[in-house]
């Protein structure tokens, strides 16, 4: 009797030993995904696009038996492409403990997350996101950004103005933070480079009717537009210079505004026009080529640079959980502070002193490839070119 309960004894030490790999495992404490983007609003095409991309990243990686051993769970909020609107959905899903907030696009949603990451006891991955607020004055240890800032976008432009043709320029721009930054970024640009800039207009978001701006475009008989007007707003705007004759006539180089989306909208209008692009499934590596190869496999089309983003911000958020083998956002945060990532865009490094990735940027333009209009990259640029860390941003 004695010895049939060491043997017991000894088959339960033997069991738990295997356990952790099967068993076990599935009793960790899950991945909880605050999945907060534009449902509703001005940016809801490009909102279905964003979570499309981020579940895409979160199925994938629960069909390979989920991160460090631990299912990832999502739940959703309506940001309504408004501040308030997704700083109170943000904290919902945190209080609830879906504590790894990602999604939301309009950089004044980001900008209204933030601040609260600490008390709410989260983390924030900014994937569209792009002024240089979130990672200057605004910046937080619990903060990181995937995507390129307005200053890795305008380091780009520094380097691409002087191809530029023409020497006077004109700016439209989103009359909120991120299309400030970017006219005033541009404005810079090529301002040092001897050209100038004659007119700068900013238009609220929702703007439906842009018969007034492009009447002033066109009187200013300027070389070139730059033009940094997001989403539906820029499918608007991009129509109706095609109705009323500033496109193609007069150049537009758009900032964020070659998305697959846009492109499909506006018929032609967009063929041949330059612009940043953030994300391009021509990218040449193994990690980019299974990840377009999956998405084609599932969806029977290529991703969008929009859903390409998302997923990209969202593996980086993976990998900060299993590197800290760790679902909680404070671990999560010192596991990513100055981590090399393996990425689609390659092996990149999130900078300690601001949580920017440090991302290669690529200008592109759109062309016909196969009988259909998309952006194609033109030229990459590498992160050596990115600037330093703003002076700002105390973490």
């Amino acid at each position: 009797m004695q010895y049939k309960k060491i043997y017991q004894l000894l088959a339960s030490a033997a069991l738990v030993t295997v356990l952790p790999l099967s068993a076990l495992a599935q009793g960790k404490e899950p991945v909880k995904v605050g999945l907060v983007s534009s449902k509703t609003g001005v940016w809801a095409e490009m909102g279905e696009e964003v979570i499309r991309g981020i579940r895409f990243a979160i199925d994938e990686a629960n069909a390979k038996g989920g991160v460090d051993g631990r299912k990832i769970e999502v739940a959703e909020g309506d940001d309504e492409g408004n501040p308030d609107t997704g700083r109170r959905a943000a904290e919902k899903l945190a209080r609830d403990g879906y504590n790894l907030l990602i999604g939301p696009i309009g950089s004044a949603v980001s900008l209204a997350i933030v601040p609260n990451l600490e008390r709410w006891d989260a983390a924030y991955f900014a994937t569209i996101s792009k002024t240089d607020k979130l990672t200057g004055e605004t910046c937080k240890f619990r903060s990181f950004r995937t995507v390129q800032s307005d200053a890795i976008d305008i380091a780009m432009i520094n380097e691409w103005a002087p191809n530029i043709k023409g020497n006077n320029f004109a700016i439209i721009a989103a009359d909120y933070a991120w299309g400030r930054d970017s006219a005033a970024s541009f404005k810079k640009a090529v301002e040092a480079k001897g050209k100038t800039v004659a007119t700068v207009l900013f238009s609220p978001l929702g703007t439906k009717d842009y018969s007034p701006y492009i009447a002033q475009l066109k009187a200013a008989n300027v070389d070139g537009v730059w033009a940094a007007i997001p989403a539906r707003d820029g499918i608007n705007f991009m129509k109706q210079a095609g109705e009323f004759g500033l496109m193609p006539k007069t150049p537009v180089i758009g900032h964020a505004m070659l998305s697959d989306f846009m492109v499909g909208a506006t018929g032609k209008i967009q063929e041949g026009m330059a612009g940043t692009l953030g994300y391009g499934v021509d990218i040449d590596n193994p990690r980019n080529k299974a990840f377009v190869s999956g998405f084609r496999s599932k969806f029977n089309r290529a991703p969008t640079e929009t859903e390409g983003l998302a997923y990209h911000g969202a593996t980086v958020m993976l990998e900060g959980v299993r590197l800290a083998k760790s679902p909680k956002p404070e671990d999560v945060s010192k596991a990513l502070h100055g981590a090399q990532i393996e990425t689609i865009m390659g092996s990149l490094t999130l900078r300690a002193a601001d949580h920017q990735l440090m991302v290669p940027n690529f200008m592109a333009r759109v062309k016909s490839v196969d009988g259909k209009l998309r952006p194609v990259v033109d030229q990459t640029y590498s992160p050596a070119i990115v600037p330093s860390a703003s002076p700002l941003c105390k973490m």
